[in-house]
């Protein structure tokens, strides 16, 4: 190996070991694609997210909501599930909106429908007695030639994850 690869190699490595030695002594928080956790948080329980009481119910999407936001914080985050009380994180919420109406026509009758959908969250965090309230709401535009139940079953993936994406970040991240 010649001088100077030698001599970049050893900067390069040194480099590392330098960032290494200073990141090694921080205990800021756990981060990862955007999530920001403190390192006392170690368990979260989702409390189901209960469903909506006035107007329209559709009785599959609070179990599937709070299923699939399960699944992402355990899959994205170091957190454990727990399922009693004495989590770090106690996650609940409901369905505050289920609503459809006419969001354009074309001539005389309706020609798209907009279905949507909001969220009200609860963050607790028990070890420092705090607590975050959040509403989330999306909008997911449909053809009026479709009635409702077939628009949901067709929304029905877009519907969950874009519901689930935002209740996530505004839980986990600092933005």
């Amino acid at each position: 190996m010649p001088v100077s690869n030698k001599i970049f190699f050893i900067l390069v490595l040194s480099a590392f070991f330098i960032g290494a030695f200073f990141n090694s002594g921080c205990k800021v928080s756990y981060k990862f694609q955007d999530v920001s956790i403190p390192d006392s948080i170690k368990t979260v329980r989702v409390q189901q997210i209960t469903e909506n009481r006035g107007g329209y119910v559709n009785p599959q999407l609070s179990p599937q909501l709070t299923d699939k936001l399960r699944q992402k914080i355990v899959n994205q985050t170091r957190l454990t599930q727990v399922n009693n009380e004495n989590a770090h994180y106690d996650i609940s919420g409901a369905i505050s909106e289920y609503t459809v109406s006419t969001s354009a026509i074309s001539g005389q009758q309706s020609a798209t429908n907009r279905l949507t959908v909001g969220v009200r969250i609860t963050l607790r965090d028990q070890l420092n007695n705090t607590s975050k309230d959040f509403n989330i709401s999306r909008s997911f535009e449909f053809s009026a030639t479709l009635t409702l139940p077939q628009a949901e079953a067709a929304l029905k993936d877009e519907m969950i994850r874009n519901l689930v994406d935002e209740i996530f970040n505004n839980i986990f991240s600092q933005w």
